[in-house]
């Protein structure tokens, strides 16, 4: 039974020696699928846990391994001569990009120790090459309202009717639009977005309805208008409640004629589009003070969606908080960092104002500030929780807690040496591997 659990895990052999070749059939036999290749070839397939042999030349151009292990979504075992170890900076090198690293010769016990916490971190991480499309990617989490939205969602794309999505500032709205677009049958046409309070008064009527060559000063050339640029696909109007009342009164005609006039023109176009729009205000106290025609109201809310803020469904904030650290850790050419327990208890505590917006800010921040392998609340700019604000657990787990604590401090200064770790820990070296599989299965 063993053996099958086992046999599903992919090792990745990246640029092997001759050292490395004679380990694969040890490797096998303890259930690892291997596949080994040279490094220009590894980004063509996929795996669980990687192992590459580190070379002097991948240190002086480290440009292509670190886009390696950056896309690859896993953990990554380096192996290398003791001398190579001494270099200025291997360490570090290793340090930010590898989760463990092994001197020759090979010890196959401690190998198949090391492969086994990295496959049981990736594991325990979520991580793992995995395909995960578009939707997924827009729509992170589970939690209660987020499996609901998804569900509203799929009912909504496939019809042609308008649909108004409210919600606060940083929620998503746009992502909700593209994903509507993405699951309609407009999916192949354009998707066409306007932001109403991001283009400047003088302008937005020209960028919506376009304008002919010699309309007004400066137009020396004909454009075509957003509107017209979405035909055959998907228009999104942002912040709607933002759109002067003139121009509140023109998109009021073209969605009751569906046609347009170029500025400068007077000649009808006619435009197939979905009309989809957001907004983050209070649209019906607007209609009251004046501010937003009530006509255009009814004629945009004919479908509704209401974003929910992340402060009412913090369940999403692990998944979100890791898919933007990867996403970051490929902008700004690191590997992607663990948050500790406290940073995720900071972020579970931290009420949000700036939503979803926001915690990728705050993500991007602590990537950029990290210098250690997990990320921690003050590097997300949030205050770390009281210790004594965890629950009190069970004795066995305050044991397991404290053996893995144990062993962590212990491999930070010892991995290399398995036999002066038990030492330190004042254990057999069969009982310290004994530990490793109990925690690394855990």
């Amino acid at each position: 039974m063993k053996t099958s659990l086992c046999a599903s895990r992919r090792l990745m052999v990246v640029d092997p020696c001759p050292e490395c070749e004679r380990l694969l059939p040890d490797l096998q036999a303890s259930g690892w699928k291997v596949h080994s290749c040279e490094l220009e070839k590894a980004g063509d397939g996929s795996c669980d846990v990687g192992l590459i042999r580190l070379h002097p030349s991948h240190l002086a151009r480290p440009e292509r391994l670190k886009k390696l292990i950056g896309q690859s979504g896993t953990e990554w075992i380096a192996v290398l001569n003791a001398d190579v170890l001494q270099q200025p900076k291997v360490g570090d090198f290793i340090g930010e990009w590898f989760f463990d690293y092994h001197t020759l010769p090979f010890d196959i016990a401690r190998v198949n120790v090391a492969l086994g916490r990295a496959f049981g971190m990736a594991r325990l991480r979520g991580m793992g090459v995995r395909e995960v499309d578009d939707f997924e990617r827009v729509l992170l989490g589970n939690s209660r309202a987020t499996c609901e939205l998804r569900r509203l969602l799929e009912k909504l794309a496939p019809t042609d009717a308008p649909v108004l999505i409210r919600g606060e500032s940083g929620t998503g709205k746009e992502l909700v639009a593209r994903t509507l677009h993405r699951l309609s049958r407009r999916a192949n046409g354009p998707f066409m977005a306007i932001n109403c309070g991001a283009i400047p008064e003088h302008l937005i009527q020209s960028e919506m309805f376009g304008h002919e060559k010699g309309a007004f000063t400066g137009a020396h050339q004909k454009k075509i208008g957003r509107i017209e640029s979405a035909d055959g696909g998907t228009l999104f109007l942002d912040e709607i409640g933002d759109l002067p009342l003139e121009l509140q009164a023109s998109l009021l005609r073209f969605l009751q004629e569906m046609q347009i006039e170029r500025v400068g023109s007077s000649k009808p176009i006619s435009v197939n589009v979905r009309v989809l729009a957001a907004t983050h205000i209070d649209l019906e106290a607007a209609i009251e003070k004046g501010r937003f025609r009530e006509d255009l109201y009814y004629r945009l809310n004919v479908l509704q969606v209401q974003t929910a803020p992340l402060r009412e469904r913090k369940e999403d904030i692990r998944c979100m908080a890791d898919y933007f650290a990867r996403h970051y850790a490929l902008e700004i050419g690191r590997r992607p960092r663990r948050f500790s327990e406290q940073a995720f208890q900071a972020m579970i505590k931290h009420e949000w104002p700036g939503n979803v917006r926001e915690l990728a800010n705050r993500v991007r921040r602590g990537m950029v500030l990290t210098e250690g392998r997990q990320i921690e609340p003050a590097e997300l700019g949030l205050a770390a929780l009281p210790v004594n604000t965890s629950p009190i657990g069970t004795l066995d787990a305050y044991i397991r807690l404290a053996e893995k604590q144990a062993l962590d401090d212990v491999l930070l200064r010892y991995s290399n040496n398995f036999s002066e770790a038990a030492r330190i820990l004042g254990i057999s070296r069969p009982t310290f591997y004994r530990l490793l599989h109990k925690h690394q299965s855990s």
